[in-house]
């Protein structure tokens, strides 16, 4: 065994910027589906994160910024959360990390010259520029049937890109099912208002189709606070006679995303989500029952967080994965790393970008990564001080379990 290294920090730094990460959740997609995959500097000021800060620091009404054009709501974003005043919250200093490794002085202020760099661009060379700088190996998207603009693209074919791959999100399959319904049927899928044994035969050859169709790395949905399993609703059935069942036959893990209030404010649009603590009993059952299956968690709420921890540790079923959505901001980063290092060990995925726009990944990957770092540094000083001695060898091990393995041993894909 080697001695301890010299400088921890140093040699920590240096491995987690070096090791490829699998960013196992996004909402990213290939070239192929055209204005689908969103990138540039209009989207990044324009996404919502930024637009609800905007309609805080220089409000106006609703409906006159939803009536601008794209360039025109990022002038105003651009002028009002960059010019006006310092650019601090995480959201915006992403985007001065952007503009900064695009190779401009964000001092410079130029959003004119950063617009003509994004126009000359190729999108297909570009996503190869973002994935580098990144130095991510591959994005897993979000890919829903149900959504009319996408799924065109996977009945009617479109050009793989080994940077992406799919995982099949069924948000109204178990949210609403008499839309869903009503959807399944426009597809072909003979089910009926009510949710009856010809029912469950179609959905499972829904997911069946679409499941060849994908080949996706696990089959995923956003919940409210309120979820509840089991229960006598119709969710509950289609989970446990159509998803874990089909989960269990194509050896693909459930992601269960918990705690988002969709449209508390209608006005902000996608800007208008909240969040709200879960009971999480529904996880201790969903685990405890179904010991055959496995679940990829994330929570939306801070206050939920220690007790996904605990649930995990009782659950070898259950891996903890990201800091998602409003969990990503550097102080909720570092505590929610440290505390799922000392419950968990190395058993849980410590980040995703949850990105919607392209260039989100040469932002939110490098803020992580320091966080990522500074917490493990201390955690392997703390072992250095206790006598144990760690090598570089067994330090790129550690990193690449967190940023690559976990994640691929848990969803290894339909085989």
């Amino acid at each position: 065994m080697e001695a301890a290294l010299p400088n921890i920090r140093q040699t920590v730094d240096k491995i987690v910027q070096e090791t490829a990460i699998v960013d196992m959740h996004t909402h990213l997609y290939p070239p192929s589906f055209g204005s689908i995959l969103l990138w540039g500097i209009d989207e990044l000021l324009t996404y919502h994160y930024i637009v609800a800060e905007v309609m805080r620091a220089a409000p106006i009404p609703y409906k006159t910024f939803w009536a601008m054009s794209k360039t025109e709501q990022a002038d105003y974003i651009w002028k009002h959360m960059f010019l006006d005043r310092a650019p601090i919250s995480e959201a915006c200093r992403g985007v001065i990390t952007v503009i900064q490794s695009l190779g401009f002085d964000p001092s410079e202020r130029r959003l004119d010259v950063i617009r003509d760099f994004f126009r000359r661009q190729s999108v297909e060379s570009y996503v190869e520029t973002v994935f580098e700088k990144a130095n991510v190996s591959y994005a897993v998207m979000t890919n829903d049937p149900f959504d009319a603009e996408e799924r065109p693209f996977w009945e009617n074919g479109f050009q793989n890109h080994p940077r992406f791959q799919a995982a099949l999100r069924m948000d109204p399959l178990l949210l609403n099912w008499d839309s869903a319904s009503t959807h399944l049927r426009e597809m072909g899928y003979k089910v009926g208002g009510a949710f009856n044994d010809s029912s469950i035969k179609h959905v499972r050859q829904f997911l069946e189709d679409w499941a060849d169709r994908m080949n996706p790395r696990y089959m995923a949905v956003s919940l409210p606070p309120s979820f509840v399993y089991p229960d006598d609703s119709i969710g509950t059935r289609i989970i446990d006679r159509c998803i874990l069942p089909f989960a269990r036959e194509r050896n693909l893990p459930f992601a269960l995303m918990i705690g988002v209030k969709k449209l508390i404010n209608p006005n902000l649009q996608l800007a208008g989500d909240s969040l709200g603590r879960a009971n999480l009993e529904c996880l201790e059952n969903l685990c405890l029952k179904n010991p055959d299956n496995r679940f990829l968690v994330t929570l939306l709420s801070r206050e939920n967080q220690h007790e996904l921890c605990v649930i995990a540790r009782k659950f070898n079923n259950l891996l903890p994965f990201g800091c998602w959505w409003f969990m990503n901001n550097p102080s909720i980063i570092d505590e929610m790393t440290r505390e799922r290092f000392e419950l968990l060990g190395w058993s849980f995925i410590p980040q995703h970008s949850d990105a919607r726009v392209l260039d989100q990944l040469i932002y939110k990957w490098p803020h992580s990564r320091r966080l990522i770092a500074n917490v493990l540094t201390d955690k392997y000083g703390d072992l250095l001080q206790a006598g144990w001695t760690v090598s570089e060898e067994e330090i790129r091990r550690d990193v690449k379990r967190l940023f690559q393995d976990n994640f691929e041993a848990f969803a290894p894909g339909i085989s």
